[in-house]
């Protein structure tokens, strides 16, 4: 849909069994947390006092075991190598002979399967064939791991299109937007399996808030994405149309038909009129080049052995997932659930991605996916849990300096969230003063920071180069990086700082091509200081230490600025 980043979040796994990837592992002193429970009013009231005194009481051991933070890592990983081809495959443009004409020829390369899209007419296109060619040569490796998610997915999804009268066929919109993975996020901040925006989740019925954003469940956001789709088919009567609106937005696409000249053997509404429209200037490169990529994906996942791809519809290991549910009245932390539930956070987390803090959301009724067959075990022991053991909490100690901002922003939340937990706080910070930290017993403060910074580590050591848009300049894709200008220009022999439109840059440095090495680079200096050079930044500074900006700020004094001066010693915290 847009130009792809994917940003490495803790969320969905791969559905991709015994896949291996290069793995940093924590020791476990430096991912177990030490919690504090906070006791509620009983849930039966429905209502939280904003002036109850607020009683700590020791919880179960809340522990992020190492295989936890491994699977992380693994996901990073996985996410980061989606990104790279996700990001060739939206930059890749055929060459050669890119007239339109149409072969009525590909008909004999696809009559050994039935189609409810029109593949056949336009398998020779040439946008098409350049396209099957991507997908067996430079994408090979990451499109087998986008085909062996598919069938955890294709019941759901051809139910949910023929339930609205659309082609089934349609499923492989989701191959082309995302590889089916649910924790995509593209540059555009698009994000899930079917690349919503925010507007348009929202107008399509999808919670998207800073607790639960449900473009992440690929459950609600396919009938979100069918019933979209359905729109735009009834819109323009054209299937493929619809498919380049999905893509580009309604109003581009009817701008550009209102451009085209009407043709007497030819209707406005016909699937051929989008490859009329692909050969003008009207529509955007990537969604001229979107229908081509949609038939080649199909062509090779409806035959996957036919173009040289493993078949994995028969694979046990990645059916559709059973699952029950948990319906809780407020906040809960899915490491509790899954405790109950005897089963691991990893799992609970991937059958509900659109919990982004691992806990339900405060004041409101949630459901909670678990595994098939629990039910009735994790209901009985939930409704035997006191209300303060459904979620976990952590203390902070105020120090000298620190504001609730800082404070909110080292724990990545809200300061209105830190207020809610904290109801008798003021603006006015106390050192010394007890503050209490919701994280769901299972991320917090330095090991959320840390996990952040490894999991970016590793997407730097994947993601090689980066291709400049307009409008961008080298010191932002440095910051976006976490890289220093002067080692952007050193990757890339640059002599100045201008850059054009299109330019591919180096990001990363030789030493970051294996992941397992970045991982394990020491968090802070030898000597606990660091001397600015010309293009660091508080950002590429704490990134590199695995320290918060917020934490590197009050170590120096530095407030809320982000300018930094050459030759300054910075104090590396921790």
């Amino acid at each position: 849909m847009k130009r792809w980043f994917l940003f490495a979040v803790a969320s969905l796994g791969s559905a991709c069994a015994g896949r291996s990837h290069p793995v940093a592992t924590a020791p476990q002193d430096s991912i177990r947390v030490a919690t504090r429970a906070v006791r509620h009013e009983p849930a039966a009231t429905e209502t939280r006092s904003a002036t109850q005194d607020t009683v700590l009481s020791p919880p179960p051991d809340s522990v992020l075991p190492v295989a936890e933070v491994a699977a992380e890592l693994r996901q990073a990983v996985d996410s980061a190598a989606d990104a790279e081809v996700l990001e060739q495959l939206d930059s890749a443009t055929a060459s050669g002979d890119d007239s339109g004409e149409v072969s009525s020829g590909g008909a004999n390369a696809v009559e050994a399967v039935t189609w409810d899209i029109d593949v056949a007419t336009f398998t020779n296109h040439d946008r098409v064939q350049y396209f099957l060619n991507f997908f067996q040569g430079p994408a090979r490796a990451r499109f087998t791991v986008w085909l062996s998610r598919m069938p955890r997915y294709e019941t759901l999804i051809r139910k949910s299109l023929a339930e609205q009268g659309l082609p089934e066929d349609l499923i492989y919109l989701a191959l082309i937007e995302s590889g089916f993975s649910n924790t995509a996020v593209s540059r555009a901040r698009a994000t899930g399996m079917w690349q919503f925006m925010r507007g348009t989740a929202r107008m399509y019925g999808l919670r998207v808030d800073s607790w639960v954003d449900e473009r992440r469940d690929p459950y609600r956001a396919t009938w979100a994405a069918v019933r979209h789709l359905r729109d735009l088919r009834d819109r323009f009567g054209s299937v493929y149309l619809a498919a380049a609106a999905y893509n580009a937005g309604g109003g581009k696409v009817s701008r550009g038909l209102s451009r085209l000249p009407e043709e007497e053997d030819d209707s406005l509404n016909s699937d051929a009129t989008f490859f009329r429209l692909a050969d003008t200037r009207h529509l955007r490169q990537e969604t001229r080049d979107y229908v081509p990529k949609l038939i080649a994906a199909a062509l090779i996942a409806k035959e996957p052995e036919r173009y040289g791809f493993p078949s994995f519809g028969d694979s046990v290991e990645i059916q559709p997932v059973n699952w029950d549910s948990l319906v809780v009245p407020d906040a809960t932390g899915l490491d509790v659930v899954a405790r109950l539930a005897d089963t691991t956070v990893a799992f609970i987390r991937e059958m509900n991605p659109m919990y982004l803090r691992l806990a339900t959301p405060p004041g409101s009724r949630s459901i909670i996916r678990i595994p098939a067959g629990s039910a009735e075990k994790v209901r009985t022991a939930y409704a035997g849990l006191p209300p303060g053991k459904r979620v976990s909490f952590r203390e902070h100690f105020v120090t000298r300096g620190e504001t609730l901002g800082h404070i909110a922003q080292h724990y990545h939340m809200s300061v209105s969230d830190l207020r809610e937990a904290n109801p008798r706080v003021t603006t006015k910070l106390r050192i010394g003063q007890r503050l209490i930290i919701p994280t769901s017993g299972v991320v917090v403060a330095r090991e959320a920071a840390a996990a952040e910074d490894r999991r970016a580590e590793i997407h730097r050591s994947v993601t090689s180069s980066h291709t400049v848009r307009s409008g961008e300049t080298l010191s932002e894709i440095a910051e976006h990086y976490r890289v220093s200008v002067t080692q952007l220009k050193s990757w890339n022999g640059l002599r100045s700082n201008t850059i054009r439109v299109g330019q591919r840059l180096r990001v990363r440095s030789s030493y970051a091509a294996s992941p397992t090495r970045m991982a394990a680079t020491p968090a802070t200096s030898a000597s606990g200081y660091h001397i600015v050079r010309t293009g660091d930044t508080i950002s590429s500074v704490a990134a590199r230490y695995g320290v918060s900006q917020a934490a590197l700020r009050t170590a120096n004094g530095l407030g809320t600025s982000s300018l930094i001066k050459a030759g300054t010693r910075l104090k590396i915290p921790g």
